[in-house]
């Protein structure tokens, strides 16, 4: 089944749906249609400024692609939009009113931000369905973890997330035996249980079949809309398949921004990343 078919449970507006909308904060305020917000980062590390006055804006539902040489600051400004890093200046907000510099880490998560590693961190020894099962918002103590039993609308989410990431008819595998590319998808798939207004994806196709890079873009594009989503990439041909803007970083700062074919076309951008490709 394609993934570009899969989606249609987080179209539906019915149970089902309500209970996988994102669990953003009620008092997030996107009222100007912008829903993360980077202005003066500045951060530096043994007197190397890795994020250097960056502004960054983000509108709600969009789907943008951040391109860049090895350096340029893509992990730190990820780093500090989830609060593992806290930049020298600057303010970073999610909506107009959430201040994620004054939140912790896990506290950015829950006002609904999720984050994915370029590597796939699954339960390889738990099932696809355990592992959307884990992932899933509530209590997370071990009592509660051991004795919890998954409601009909719990299922029925957990149904909807493996068919829109186009694992239904792996849900009994166990996550160790799946190809990288459903790994990939999979750990998506775990973000979804959360229920992020906002997703971060770091470098989703590295290593990946070309067949599992089509997969992905329709899944990421698939997303977009229902959520904000930002990817991190360093192969072309997939960021121009699913960007419609695309933000050039470059010793910290933005250096260009547009169309795919805007930025291979400036100047600046070929001489310090695309020259060489």
């Amino acid at each position: 089944m394609a993934i570009l078919d899969a989606p249609r449970g987080f179209l539906r507006r019915d149970r089902v749906f309500e209970t996988m909308i994102p669990a953003y904060s009620p008092r997030l305020d996107i009222s100007h249609g912008t829903i993360l917000y980077l202005e003066g980062v500045s951060v530096s590390f043994d007197g190397f400024r890795a994020i250097n006055d960056l502004n960054l804006y983000i509108d709600d539902g969009e789907l943008r692609c951040i391109i860049g040489p090895n350096g340029a600051g893509k992990t730190t400004m990820m780093d500090i939009i989830t609060g593992k890093t806290r930049p020298d200046t600057g303010t970073v907000y999610f909506g107009q009113n959430l201040n994620l510099l004054k939140l912790s880490e896990p506290e950015i998560a829950e006002a609904g931000i999720g984050r994915k590693f370029q590597k796939p961190t699954v339960f390889e020894f738990h099932t696809v369905f355990e592992n959307l099962e884990l992932a899933m918002r509530g209590d997370k103590g071990v009592w509660a973890t051991f004795t919890a039993k998954l409601n009909g609308e719990q299922r029925d989410a957990i149904d909807q997330v493996l068919d829109t990431i186009g694992l239904s008819d792996q849900r009994s595998m166990r996550a160790g035996s799946l190809s990288h590319g459903q790994k990939q998808w999979l750990e998506i798939g775990m973000l979804l249980m959360q229920r992020p207004r906002l997703l971060l994806v770091d470098e989703p196709v590295a290593g990946m079949t070309h067949q599992e890079m089509d997969r992905t873009a329709e899944l990421l594009t698939g997303l977009a809309g229902d959520h904000s989503v930002v990817v991190v990439e360093h192969d072309m041909e997939f960021v121009r398949s699913i960007a419609n803007k695309v933000t050039v970083l470059h010793q910290g700062s933005v250096l260009a921004e547009g169309s795919m074919d805007q930025v291979q076309s400036d100047p600046r951008v070929v001489e310090v990343y695309l020259g060489g490709d």
